[in-house]
């Protein structure tokens, strides 16, 4: 018989607008919920939203913990195993970190989740706060920590990183959500609507130095040149650096057919993934990609960089050019805005990608990983 084991997982992310992470968390946690294996408690690293987290948990998911602000904890952590897993969540079996950083783990074990390596490869891309965390990942593998990766490519790029984690490194990918049935708010017609028009390449996530638009607005140009009516609709928070999309965006020759839209609600998202006719994903780097998994889920073909996570992410269901070309990108943009026969082939290619990342799948491999923590 399979033991129940405690498990405390930091679902500090939930408490803000969901980002990736976020994303991650609340599907982990809602898969966690409904195995018999497990118990699971959430807790946040947080003094602002520390009343907040029992309201934003699934069903079946404890919300517990002291209450303790985040700088203060990893202040903390970087010199000492002070504000410890089972003073944030009591007596546990294993705690998870699923945002880059797990607290000390009081004589449970530890696994922390690593969505990609930007603050190691690409350090003048990140601002000080995510800059802290690989120091703060050393401190951990030094107690035993346990790290899931996201995809193939980030576990090796740990191992490299970080010798000292061993074989300690699971890679169990992500999901992504099957797709609601179209209703007013999610349908093709107000992605269209939003956009200004029945033609757009659309951008989604964050705006950050990593997803490089500025690249994307001047591929944009060029296939505008040539085509009178397609827009360029972005969706995502501003984060940091925006002001390098802004500038690029003043100087677009075509800038009053780019729509900037902010962050957006999920049915929102979702009406502009419908509504679009091609996806762009023109990042420098990911350890992931998610926006090109749920765009193959509502059958909307994909042009993404050769990045490492994202081409085993797409495999051969998507168009890949290489890392800050604009040129390249707006010549296989121009083939999908242009080409019926192509959309259909990576339509039907995404169609069966897509199939094989599930949440459940995730749950399964992460359930495992605590388990392994344990023998």
């Amino acid at each position: 018989m399979v033991p129940v084991l405690r498990v405390a997982v930091d679902a500090t992310s939930l408490l803000d607008r969901p980002t990736g992470v976020g994303v991650f968390t609340r599907a982990l946690l809602g898969g966690l919920a409904d195995r018999d294996d497990l118990e699971i408690r959430a807790f946040a690293v947080t003094w602002r939203g520390r009343n907040g987290l029992a309201g934003v948990v699934p069903p079946g998911v404890a919300a517990v913990g002291r209450r303790v602000p985040a700088r203060l904890a990893r202040a903390a952590w970087t010199r000492s195993d002070q504000v410890n897993a089972g003073q944030l969540a009591g007596t546990v079996d294993v705690v998870h970190g699923p945002n880059f950083v797990v607290p000390p783990g009081g004589g449970a074990a530890t696994v922390v989740t690593v969505h990609d390596l930007t603050a190691v490869r690409f350090p003048e891309m990140c601002t000080p706060d995510v800059l802290a965390w690989p120091g703060l990942l050393r401190r951990s593998l030094a107690r035993g920590a346990w790290v899931h990766a996201v995809s193939r490519a980030v576990a090796d790029e740990v191992r490299d990183a970080f010798p000292e984690a061993g074989e300690r490194v699971v890679a169990v990918p992500n999901g992504v959500d099957p797709p609601a049935p179209p209703t007013g708010r999610t349908d093709a017609v107000r992605g269209r609507h939003l956009a200004g028009s029945s033609r757009y390449v659309l951008a989604v996530g964050t705006v950050e130095p990593r997803k490089d638009l500025p690249s994307l607005v001047r591929a944009f140009d060029l296939v505008a040149d040539h085509d009178p009516e397609v827009r360029l609709v972005l969706a995502g928070a501003d984060g940091w650096s925006a002001e390098r999309l802004t500038e690029a965006v003043d100087a677009a020759r075509h800038r009053r057919r780019i729509v900037r839209l902010g962050w957006v609600d999920d049915d929102t998202r979702l009406a502009l993934l419908r509504g679009a006719t091609v996806l762009a994903y023109p990042s420098r780097y990911e350890g992931f990609g998610l926006p090109p998994l749920e765009a193959m889920g509502v059958d909307l073909p994909v042009v993404a960089t050769d990045v490492a996570a994202v081409a085993e992410v797409v495999g051969d269901a998507a168009l890949l050019v290489p890392v800050g070309d604009s040129e390249a990108l707006a010549t296989a943009l121009t083939s999908v805005l242009e080409d019926e026969s192509l959309r259909s082939t990576l339509v039907a290619a995404g169609r069966e990608r897509v199939a094989g990342f599930t949440w459940g799948r995730t749950v399964a491999g992460i359930a495992d990983l605590y388990h392994q923590t344990q023998a």
